[in-house]
């Protein structure tokens, strides 16, 4: 053994204490306002249902659908990959899995829509679809064909809707307590969101629903949809949306980018509305950053090119919505909206491409990592947390197989759960 180092210090035990002291606000503040990823699945696509058009075949019928473009339109895996430009060694398994994913779990999230897509009712038609929409939603958990997530849409906190917005809520979330309680898979989106104190309305009324209900403080949370130039930027110069996840007092699970209200808000030619507009991305990056570590997700827009009509025409809105999708996943949009069943293949298509061709590197290093073993590449715990989300959000859609990723890996579930959700201190302990 070599001769042991002498260790000296100058600081007094007493110094770190009270920097400690010090600090201990800091330290309350960044684990309320930062909690980190909330470790749940987070859905690869949101549907939109008009309210008036949901019924209890709907998510069947959007995968029936799917499946009938795919034969009618790319009936094998070569067509497909032909359409798409996937590589041989991807055509077979996606196809196969997004044939699969269609027949299973057609719907990963399902919003029944009160807002724009189903506009100004008569009161009682509204009502009676609330509760419809209610009672249907209930039936689809009791019998396990629900989608994982679903829930409505309501009309935004403006003033000239705002009574109507608060009423449907009303009924729908009574309809679902009427008929046990409300599912786990629960998710209510709040349109046109503008101001903070909007978002704080919003936390006000569920705040007495669940007083009512005597449900547990907290219970119901909510998405902010993201449709309007104040909503990025303030009158003063600050970002409104990082106010917003503020106000929403830990209950906001999403933003929501509104594509074509956002973009005629700054007045983008109808031509042009697109989720890969400069504006968009602009809007979309501030609310990457302001939602970066709260446990607030970000989604992405839609397209609103339907793939109907002959195949040549398929065929093009095809590419288009597949390019996106995958142009979103690199950005780090794990969710968007889907406007039509003929969208679900090629949603699930980039997906799963996207998924499946960084399985390979990303198990290698992960596994490199979790062994402290040596490669051309030194990752580092924040590389690590991004590569085992990688592989779990790759898990929950279908794109990967447990099995698979076990063999690759080395690792259970659980562990790459821990990888992916990391205490603040083991993040930036070592690196950047």
């Amino acid at each position: 053994m070599g001769q042991q180092e002498k260790v000296a210090t100058s600081l007094a035990g007493a110094v770190g204490e009270q920097i400690s002291a010090s600090l201990a606000a800091v330290d309350a503040e960044l684990q309320r306002r930062y909690p980190g990823a909330p470790g749940t699945r987070q859905p690869v696509h949101t549907v939109y249902v008009p309210g008036d058009a949901f019924a209890a075949d709907t998510i069947r019928s959007w995968g029936d659908r799917a499946l009938a473009a795919l034969d009618e339109h790319a009936p094998d895996a070569a067509s497909l990959a032909a359409v798409l430009g996937l590589s041989d060694d991807l055509a077979e398994p996606v196809y196969a899995r997004v044939r699969a994913k269609l027949e299973r779990e057609p719907v990963e999230d399902l919003r029944v829509d009160f807002e724009d897509g189903y506009g100004p009712r008569p009161d009682a038609e509204e009502d009676a679809a609330a509760a419809r929409a209610a009672r249907l939603t209930a039936a689809a958990y009791a019998d396990a064909t629900a989608a994982p997530y679903m829930g409505i849409r309501m009309k935004c906190m403006e003033a000239p809707v705002r009574e109507r917005g608060i009423r449907t809520l009303d009924i729908f979330l009574t309809g679902l307590m009427a008929a046990g309680g409300l599912p786990a898979g629960l998710v209510l989106t709040l349109p046109k969101v503008t101001y903070a104190e909007q978002v704080n309305a919003m936390v006000r009324l569920l705040e007495h629903f669940e007083r009512a209900h005597g449900l547990a403080p907290g219970r119901i949370g909510f998405e902010i949809q993201i449709e309007t130039s104040q909503s990025i930027l303030a009158a003063d110069g600050t970002a409104t949306v990082a106010r917003m996840i503020d106000a929403a007092a830990g209950r906001a699970t999403g933003l929501h980018y509104g594509t074509f209200d956002y973009s005629a808000c700054l007045g983008v030619s109808a031509a042009h509305q697109a989720s890969d507009h400069p504006a968009a991305d602009h809007a979309k990056a501030v609310m990457q950053v302001a939602a970066a570590g709260t446990g607030v997700r970000v989604s992405d827009g839609s397209t609103n090119v339907l793939p109907v009509g002959p195949t040549a025409q398929v065929h093009d809105a095809w590419r288009l919505h597949y390019g996106l999708t995958r142009r979103a996943l690199a950005r780090a949009y794990y969710q968007g909206w889907d406007m039509h069943p003929g969208h679900l293949p090629t949603r699930y298509a980039a997906v799963f491409a996207f998924y499946r061709e960084g399985f390979a590197q990303a198990a290698a290093r992960l596994a490199r990592y979790a062994g402290r073993a040596g490669g051309d590449v030194m990752d580092e715990p924040a590389t690590a947390k991004a590569l085992s989300g990688h592989l779990l959000r790759g898990l929950d859609c279908g794109a990967l197989d447990d099995e698979e990723v076990a063999a690759a890996t080395g690792l259970t579930r659980a562990e790459l759960e821990g990888y992916a959700a990391p205490r603040r201190g083991d993040l930036t302990a070592s690196g950047n």
